[in-house]
């Protein structure tokens, strides 16, 4: 792989955006090892083979350094990214809005756009949401599948706890400034009680950006019909999730083939409109992942798409399926995009 990219070929192929992927905290980590290129070399040629244009890089702090590290942590995942994009900027670029996420592929780049994945890092500090947001985030998921300022999250299992709660106040007040300040609400991990309020609370569109049928694996972090509905009224998107646990209940049961009836049934609930890929592909991070975290798990999962560098077998998947070139370009970024753009 020699990482050049055929710009032709860029221009005539539709735009894929993986709505979530867990990238940083590895960056991250491999860099204060000591390693620099961390993405041009360990990432980018996955990205180039698998014909990805933009990545959804999350923000993700381990249970490990919630709350007093947080802040630290989120801050140092950025630095990181943009470290890597300085290093290697003939290849990457940081995207701020839709606009960046078309120009990188015109470019022959791959584009990063920020995420929070759990709201820890802002504390009860609301102030500190615009600094994220100068810094370049642009999708705020409000929990990760624990209890934090804003809501409770949506475990895998079933655990022992007090009263389950809804959004609190501080959380109505983050999801007003959010969408004041064009942050998108992401619902991934966040418990039903919670999702309903955000329903409620929500003027803008909402995604759940990697997140699965419930009807089809019976983990309560994925989606019931009602919630696949409820966010397709609101203009948003679901992207499918290659999780091995929250594609099937078993491991036998969770292959690609799996996954693809998950976004079969999104696309007969939600519509064509409101479903994209979040792939949040964990084999390069479960490593890092505490053991209070990989307890919390029913079993350890592992990516039913083995790297973005298969991409194409699964999109040749959604050919065999009956989807036309229309509707692949939705479900691989068009959907995601017109989010990007502001919901219309």
């Amino acid at each position: 792989m020699n990482g050049k990219r055929d710009k032709k070929k860029i221009q005539n192929s539709p735009l894929v955006i993986d709505g979530h992927f867990d990238l940083l905290m590895d960056v991250q980590i491999q860099r204060e090892r000591g390693r620099s290129n961390v993405i041009e070399t360990d990432y980018y040629p996955r990205f180039v083979k698998g014909g990805v244009d933009v990545v959804v890089a999350s923000i993700f702090v381990d249970s490990t350094f919630v709350p007093e590290m947080a802040l630290r942590k989120a801050l140092g995942q950025i630095s990181a990214l943009y470290e890597e994009v300085a290093d290697s900027s003939d290849k990457l670029m940081i995207c701020y809005n839709a606009e960046d996420m078309e120009m990188a592929k015109a470019w022959g780049k791959i584009g990063f756009l920020l995420s929070i994945e759990g709201a820890e890092p802002l504390g009860n500090d609301l102030s500190l949401l615009r600094v994220f947001y100068e810094l370049g985030v642009r999708n705020l998921g409000l929990v990760w599948s624990r209890r934090n300022a804003i809501g409770d999250g949506s475990h895998f299992q079933p655990v022992k706890e007090g009263r389950i709660s809804g959004i609190t106040e501080f959380g109505v007040r983050v999801i007003e400034e959010a969408e004041k300040l064009g942050i998108t609400i992401d619902v991934s991990h966040l418990n039903d009680e919670g999702f309903w309020d955000v329903i409620a609370l929500a003027t803008k569109p909402v995604i759940a950006s990697h997140s699965n049928a419930r009807t089809l694996c019976s983990t309560m972090r994925n989606l019931a019909d009602d919630q696949i509905v409820a966010i397709a009224k609101t203009n948003g998107v679901i992207g499918v999730n290659a999780a091995s646990m929250l594609v099937g209940n078993t491991d036998e049961k969770s292959d690609m083939d799996q996954l693809i009836n998950h976004l079969d049934y999104l696309v007969d609930v939600a519509g064509i409109n409101h479903v994209g890929i979040g792939l949040d592909l964990c084999d390069d991070v479960m490593k890092y992942v505490s053991s209070e975290d990989l307890a919390s798990m029913p079993r350890k999962p592992f990516d039913v798409i083995p790297g973005h560098q298969s991409l194409p077998e699964f999109i040749d998947k959604l050919s065999r399926r009956g989807y036309d070139d229309e509707a692949v370009k939705a479900l691989l970024g068009g959907n995601f995009l017109r989010i990007f753009k502001g919901g219309k």
